[in-house]
C-alpha cells in the first residue's frame, strides 16, 4: 500500500477532477504490475496496473491493493470493478472508502458479491491524507484550499506604493523571495486545479498567474472583482489559461461557486484582504508561508492567523513554514 501511495503522486496536477490513485499487483510475495491514473478522462490505476502484467495468467491467483475504491460506475471509462471481475482477481485490499455518492460502498459490494475477498482500510489514515483534495470536494462541498504568501522578516507581504498615486509605478511584482522559492511556487501551482487572486493584487502587480518556471498544467486562473475594476488589457485576460471572474464577497460563497464549477483545489496567493477573508471564516487547510530576509519597516502586513506548524525548510536563505487549519 505505501508503494500504491507513492506511485499515485505521479498523477498529481493531471488527473483533476479524478483522484490521483496507486494500485499494485502481487503475486507470491512480488510485484508484477503496478499504475496509477492517467490523464482525465484516460484508464483509472486499476486498469493501468492490470494492463502491466505481462503474465495475464497469474491475476487469478494475485492480490491487489488500491488506494481508493474501486469504481462502479460507468463515466468517462467503464467501472474498475467489473474489470478486476473480468480477470478473476481474488484479493482487493483498499486503502480506503469512495466518499463520492457514485461509488461509496458500490464498488466494494460489487467485488464482494463476485466472491472477490476485500480487505479494507489498510493504511487508511494516509490513504485519506493522499486523498485530501478529493475527499474535502466532496465531503465539504468546497475545494481543498491552501492559502500562499511571502512576508519580510518583519512581518510585510508589500511594501507602500506611494507611485501609485501619481500612477508612474510599472505594475510588476516586488520580490521578496529567491528565484528557487518563486520557482517551486510554479511547481505547486502545476500541482493545483486553479489559482486565486483579489483585485488589488491584479492592479498592483498585474500578474500572469501561469506556470512558468516549472512543466506541467496551468491552473485556471480565479479573481475577485465584484466592482468590476479590471480591464482586459491586464495579463490575467491572456489566452495562456483560463480565467473565472468572481463577484461573490465572502469566502463561503466563493468556495460554492468553484465547487458548481468542479473545482476540487485552488491556491489562494493574495493579497492580504482576500487571504484574510479566507482565515476569518476558516476555510482553508494549509498555510505555506515564505519568510525572506528583506526588510520592508512600513506597508501591508501579513495575514493574522493560527495553525498547526507541520514543517519547515530553508531554501537558500529562505524560509518556507507550512501550517495546516486545526
Amino acid at each position: 500500500m505505501q508503494r500504491a501511495i507513492q506511485i499515485a503522486k505521479n498523477g498529481l496536477g493531471t488527473t483533476r477532477p479524478n483522484p490521483m490513485v496507486g494500485a499494485v499487483i502481487v503475486y507470491n510475495n512480488k510485484i508484477i504490475g503496478e499504475g496509477f491514473t492517467s490523464n482525465y478522462g484516460s484508464n483509472h490505476a486499476e486498469v493501468n496496473a492490470i494492463n502491466s502484467v505481462k503474465d495475464q495468467s497469474l491475476l487469478e491467483k494475485s492480490t491487489l491493493y488500491v488506494t481508493l475504491e474501486p469504481c462502479s460506475h460507468y463515466g468517462k471509462t467503464p467501472p474498475c470493478s467489473n474489470l478486476i471481475i473480468h480477470h478473476n482477481i481474488p484479493n482487493v485490499v483498499i486503502g480506503c472508502v469512495d466518499d463520492n455518492p457514485e461509488v461509496a460502498g458500490k464498488g466494494i459490494k460489487k467485488l464482494m458479491n463476485s466472491g472477490c475477498k476485500v480487505t479494507v482500510g489498510v493504511l487508511e489514515h494516509e490513504c485519506k491524507a493522499h486523498h485530501k483534495r478529493f475527499f474535502t470536494f466532496h465531503n465539504k462541498k468546497r475545494p481543498y484550499i491552501i492559502l500562499k504568501w511571502a512576508e519580510t522578516s518583519d512581518g510585510f507581504i508589500a511594501p507602500i506604493y506611494p507611485e501609485l498615486v501619481s500612477g508612474t509605478r510599472e505594475q510588476k511584482p516586488v520580490w521578496i523571495t529567491n528565484q528557487r522559492s518563486r520557482q517551486l511556487v510554479h511547481k505547486w501551482r502545476a500541482e493545483e486545479q486553479a489559482i486565486l487572486v483579489g483585485t488589488n493584487t491584479v492592479l498592483k502587480d498585474n500578474p500572469t498567474l501561469t506556470v512558468r518556471d516549472w512543466t506541467g498544467n496551468h491552473p485556471i486562473r480565479v479573481v475577485l472583482d465584484k466592482n468590476e475594476k479590471l480591464n482586459k488589457t491586464l495579463s490575467i485576460f491572456n489566452t495562456k489559461a483560463e480565467t473565472l471572474i468572481l463577484k461573490e464577497n465572502t469566502a463561503k460563497a466563493i468556495c460554492s461557486t468553484l465547487h458548481k464549477n468542479n473545482i476540487n483545489s485552488i491556491i489562494i496567493e493574495g493579497g492580504a484582504k482576500t487571504l484574510q477573508l479566507f482565515i476569518d471564516e476558516k476555510l482553508w487547510d494549509e498555510a505555506r508561508v515564505f519568510i525572506g530576509k528583506a526588510e520592508f519597516k512600513e506597508g501591508t502586513k501579513a495575514p493574522y492567523f493560527s495553525g498547526e506548524l507541520i514543517s519547515e525548510e530553508k531554501i537558500l536563505e529562505d524560509t518556507l513554514k507550512i501550517y495546516k487549519n486545526n
